[in-house]
């Protein structure tokens, strides 16, 4: 028989992504999605009204250098608009970062758990990944991050604040981390959740971007400006590694939908931030409520909390997911490791917070 086409090696050991679910219609039960860390508010009306307004040219292909969006980024954060590169959200940048800066069989550095797309784009990029995990608080082992780096090291990659634990890391860690890693490594700081950071101390991307030559940032309009079914995101570098990422990126790869609505929430910003403002709070009250309830949950600066129940089994987050699903809320489970919950509607929340307080007394 005849050798059919094979994919390559590297294919067949990608881990698959699992996406939040959506949830069940509940009769006489409102049901809340809390599993994809989304802005549980719907867009706002001038940003609704700019993606309406751009979908009256769906026959035209978008402008494939986003011009306009380039041009809102730098008068927004005064870089030149070479230094930015967009694509279908701030993961898509991800696969591009190592498709353009990693041959195969070079090393990726990254905490784990964090982000689940890190390892599924490594491996799609033939690299090697060294995750280093977290510590107990959900934190970056920073010091173990730089002692793995070695010779064939081309990335590490740093979330912050880290998805799914929630803690970020401050400026003064990440200088520090620069000052120990060779230049020609490439840092990534993965800032997908830096609107909701309210802490001291905070990174900085941008001032990094001034004193190092080697940091990468991403940010997405997916999370805090509510755009996650457009997929939009954009990087942040030096002219070099920008246009190395636009050297690989999918042609007319961001619609003209998102990036009309990406400049929109650009212009609609502190309206937008007043929201995601809320949803501090309502994370704030949510940390409490847990927190009285005898729950030890890390620091939380994403719009997320996370719930630590390592089981090689597994059956802590399956019973958790359950019972969660049976309230009428959908959270993310991490079999064996936790389950990753989303701050969402106050209704949602004080569910959460309910059935939290009925699953401690139940184990404890």
């Amino acid at each position: 028989m005849a050798a059919l086409p094979t994919p390559r090696a590297c294919v067949a050991a990608i881990p698959p992504y699992v996406p939040g679910r959506t949830p069940a219609p509940r009769p006489g039960l409102t049901t809340y999605k809390l599993s994809s860390n989304e802005n549980p508010y719907p867009p706002l009306p001038g940003v609704l009204e700019a993606a309406r307004t751009a979908a009256e040219q769906l026959n035209r292909y978008p402008d494939m250098g986003c011009t306009a969006l380039y041009e809102e980024l730098s008068r927004r954060f005064g870089l030149p608009v070479e230094r930015f590169a967009a694509a279908t959200g701030s993961v898509a940048l991800i696969y591009q970062l190592l498709q353009a800066f990693c041959d195969p069989g070079d090393e990726v550095v990254h905490a784990w758990r964090s982000f689940e797309a890190y390892p599924i784009a490594l491996t799609a990029a033939a690299a090697t990944g060294v995750p280093v995990p977290v510590t107990p608080a959900g934190e970056h082992d920073l010091d173990a991050m730089v002692a793995a780096v070695g010779d064939r090291t081309k990335v590490l990659l740093l979330c912050t604040p880290n998805n799914p634990t929630g803690p970020a890391l401050t400026d003064t860690q990440v200088r520090r981390v620069l000052a120990g890693v060779p230049s020609h490594v490439l840092v990534v700081v993965d800032e997908a959740y830096v609107e909701f950071v309210r802490m001291a101390d905070p990174v900085d991307g941008f001032a990094l971007l001034r004193d190092f030559a080697n940091v990468v940032l991403l940010r997405t309009f997916s999370k805090a400006y509510g755009l996650a079914n457009l997929r939009v995101g954009y990087a942040a570098s030096t002219v070099e590694i920008a246009g190395a990422l636009r050297a690989v990126s999918l042609p007319f790869g961001v619609s003209g939908i998102a990036q009309a609505a990406a400049i929109a929430s650009l212009e609609a910003e502190d309206a937008l931030l007043e929201r995601v403002e809320a949803l501090v709070l309502e994370r704030g009250r949510v940390l409490d409520g847990l927190r009285d309830s005898g729950w030890e949950i890390p620091d939380a600066q994403g719009n997320f909390v996370w719930f630590d129940l390592p089981d090689a089994g597994g059956d802590r987050t399956t019973v958790f997911a359950a019972a969660a699903e049976k309230a009428g809320i959908v959270v993310r489970p991490f079999p064996g490791e936790g389950v990753r919950v989303s701050i969402g509607e106050p209704e949602a929340n004080d569910r959460l917070l309910d059935l939290a307080a009925r699953l401690f007394r139940s184990t404890s």
